[in-house]
């Protein structure tokens, strides 16, 4: 069963039941792209985007009490999440937004006039266009949901996953301080470090993370609502787009401001390329702390084996018991994939041209993937990999006695050259570094023992 709707270029049948129309269902019609559709995230944005407009519309006297409250209720509807079934476009789309702008002023305006008493197709007394997207157009009002979806993604998800894995990172760095063992640089045996140096740097790097997105989020939080089609404000009240900031603001509980230039925020995304850049720093922080740790527990038996994997569960469909890092190679395929919605946000952020960037659809289906896919490894890995990690003290401990780089204490005391002698002659022939010393004579055995003590080897020695 269908109904038949009409707009400007036509009559088009629908599928009874369904809140679009003829906009929408052309635009599905005709972009059959790929399976990628935008995330409840976007979704919740349009319709926040919406109910924002038509209470800012409304506060200025520009769309009647009741039409503008039926707006408000039907775009809550989407806020919650009960209409996602009535946005069946792909990101493939226009690269303004416009389709599922229109989308989202189809399945309101129809919802609105139903709560007024109104069947499905009317478009009266609630007018998509008229009164759904009053003093709006796709160009300004796509990228305002752009800005809100990624703003609420980095607040809600983002920040509060970082501050879980730092957490997570920082307890073990503390609590591993006093664990000394085997340093390696260029993947080869070092100096001495403490197991707790290691876990600290890592989160270091997670808290570092956490402060460069709160640096993005004051440009993300500045809106281009108000631009409409080139970014003159042209149909729209001078004092729209600070209602409409404002509206937001007091909802979400974020500082969201109007660009006092909004044809910035539409013909360019370049708080975005900065977002999608600190997203990309992250995804090199986190592919250290999984390569790392998979290397520090490599074995059991063969490799450095000086961390215990935790055992998941999972194991290998031809080798019984054997367990493998899986939250490390999870956690760096997300890195992976990271790098590379980097790449294509950069691409497509530089497709500004003139006074519009119509590459609006996939910047923020990018970021949004990338935001998410950080967020979910990161809680992921700290509960599943870094509170369940065990050190192998006797690993450690056996690592860390044979290593012939503690031979670099005594360059202070007998010289860099002399050093090297005994390292040179405990490699070649099996011996301990203190028997290799004894043999040349360059120190007693009680000097070594003074002089030579890991524990004394990770901080300034004068």
């Amino acid at each position: 069963m269908s109904r038949t709707e009409t707009d400007s270029l036509g009559t088009i049948e629908i599928e009874d039941g369904r809140y679009w129309g003829p906009q929408t269902e052309r635009a599905r019609r005709l972009f059959r792209i790929g399976s990628e559709r935008f995330p409840p995230v976007l979704i919740r944005a349009v319709g926040l985007q919406k109910w924002a407009s038509a209470r800012a519309n409304a506060a200025l006297g520009l769309l009647p009490g009741d039409i503008a409250g039926a707006i408000a209720q039907a775009a809550e509807e989407i806020i919650r999440g009960e209409r996602d079934a009535d946005f069946p476009l792909p990101v493939w789309q226009t690269g303004s937004g416009t389709q599922t702008n229109m989308n989202a002023n189809e399945v309101i305006s129809n919802r609105a006039n139903e709560l007024l008493g109104q069947p499905l197709g009317t478009r009266s007394p609630v007018h998509p266009n008229d009164h759904v997207n009053r003093g709006q157009s796709s160009n300004d009002s796509f990228p305002a949901v752009m800005h809100i979806a990624a703003a609420e993604a980095v607040t809600a998800r983002l920040l509060p996953a970082l501050a879980t894995l730092h957490a997570a990172l920082d307890a073990r760095a503390q609590e591993w301080a006093p664990i000394v063992k085997l340093g390696r640089t260029h993947m080869m045996d070092a100096v001495p470090v403490s197991l707790g140096m290691e876990f600290a740097v890592w989160a270091r790097q997670v808290k570092q993370a956490e402060a460069r997105v709160n640096g993005v989020l004051p440009r993300l939080l500045v809106l281009p609502q108000g631009g409409t089609a080139a970014g003159t404000g042209l149909n729209t009240h001078p004092q729209f787009a600070p209602g409409f900031a404002a509206e937001l603001a007091n909802r979400l509980k974020l500082p969201f401001k109007a660009n006092d230039l909004p044809g910035e925020g539409m013909s360019a995304h370049d708080v975005f390329v900065e977002l999608s850049g600190v997203l990309n720093v992250l995804a090199v922080s986190l592919n250290k702390l999984g390569n790392d740790i998979r290397l520090l527990g490599s074995g059991p038996s063969s490799g450095i084996a000086e961390l215990v994997i935790p055992a998941d569960g999972l194991s290998s469909s031809i080798m019984p018991g054997k367990t493998n890092p899986t939250q490390a190679e999870a956690l760096t395929m997300v890195c992976a994939q990271v790098m590379g919605n980097n790449t294509t946000i950069t691409v497509a952020g530089a497709q500004g041209h003139l006074e519009l960037n119509v590459f609006k659809p996939v910047i923020i289906q990018a970021t949004l993937q990338s935001i998410t896919l950080l967020a979910d490894a990161m809680e992921s890995f700290a509960e599943h990999m870094v509170a369940k990690l065990v050190p192998n003290l006797p690993r450690i401990a056996e690592n860390l006695g044979k290593s012939l780089m503690l031979v670099t204490a005594l360059n202070p005391h007998i010289g860099y050259d002399r050093a090297v002698k005994i390292g040179k002659l405990a490699l070649a022939e099996g011996l301990t570094l203190k028997d290799a010393a004894m043999r040349l004579g360059f120190l007693s055995a009680e000097e070594f023992d003074a002089w030579v003590r890991p524990d004394q080897m990770l901080g300034p020695t004068g």
